[in-house]
């Protein structure tokens, strides 16, 4: 078998990976919850490569990051569930249907994206699903689910927080600057010190992670993404920290031996760099 530009060939790929007796051993016996952290990881491993500036190494993450949604695709089909084709007739027929002011007639066109039409369109698509559900007797969704529910629970938990933020947003529940969420930071850092005064365990978890989310409110008013936010950070510590590394290594020295106030000096050193 070549390698080649059109879909259909990573598709038999996978096929041929999956196909008992023949294919590959460890392939044949994955399913949906054993592939999908590797799924996750292909995605972080896309926006580092972005987050580097290496096309390269984006051209090779994004084809690791296709063959996920193909594996996926794949055991659904196996099962009777879905193929791949459904998968990309699916969100065509999304985008089509969620872009009326760019693929719909000349009105909806020239009235542009409507404020609240992006909800109804969603709003619509569920009330279809509901109706599917129904008609193939499958149990339906909740019908109590809560407005910020459709926040994936797996997304990570700073990133999540800035999704339930920005929805909830979109009903006016939001502080109408920044200046204000530096006050609720000022206050959630009050509360976390009267817990670790207080030293129950449960009470400063839950007072830290409200001035987390408070620090998450604030980079969303200030149009800041927390996760590039913070990998930024961890870079810079990475880069400093190395530099005390390498100063100490060059004295005959390592990490090990040196003190604390060694350490500081060397990394305000770094800092005078960076």
């Amino acid at each position: 078998m070549q390698p080649s530009r059109d879909i259909a060939r990573l598709i038999e790929i996978m096929a041929a990976l999956r196909t008992p007796k023949t294919g590959c051993p460890w392939d044949i016996e994955q399913n949906f919850s054993t592939i999908a952290p590797y799924t996750i990881e292909e995605a972080y491993e896309v926006a580092d490569a972005i987050q580097r500036g290496d096309l390269d190494d984006l051209r090779e993450e994004l084809g690791d990051l296709l063959l996920q949604v193909v594996y996926h695709a794949r055991m659904a089909e196996e099962i009777g569930a879905f193929t791949f084709a459904d998968v990309v007739e699916a969100i065509t027929r999304k985008m089509i249907r969620r872009h009326p002011h760019v693929f719909g007639d000349e009105q909806a066109r020239s009235a542009g994206m409507a404020k609240g039409m992006w909800e109804k369109i969603k709003a619509e698509e569920r009330a279809e699903r509901q109706a599917a559900r129904h008609a193939r007797g499958a149990e339906p969704e909740e019908q109590d689910k809560g407005y910020l529910d459709s926040v994936p629970v797996a997304l990570p938990a700073l990133t999540r927080a800035l999704k339930l933020q920005e929805k909830a947003a979109r009903v006016g529940f939001d502080w109408t600057e920044a200046e204000p969420i530096l006050d609720k930071i000022e206050e959630e850092i009050g509360e976390l010190r009267g817990a670790l005064a207080g030293g129950d365990v449960a009470s400063i978890r839950d007072e830290f992670g409200d001035m987390l989310f408070a620090l998450v409110n604030l980079g969303r008013h200030l149009r800041l993404d927390p996760e590039s936010a913070l990998a930024g950070t961890n870079q810079k510590f990475r880069s400093r920290f190395h530099h005390v590394q390498r100063a100490l290594e060059k004295s005959g020295r390592t990490l090990e031996d040196a003190s604390l106030q060694e350490m500081e000096a060397l990394w305000q050193e770094a800092k005078g760099k960076t």
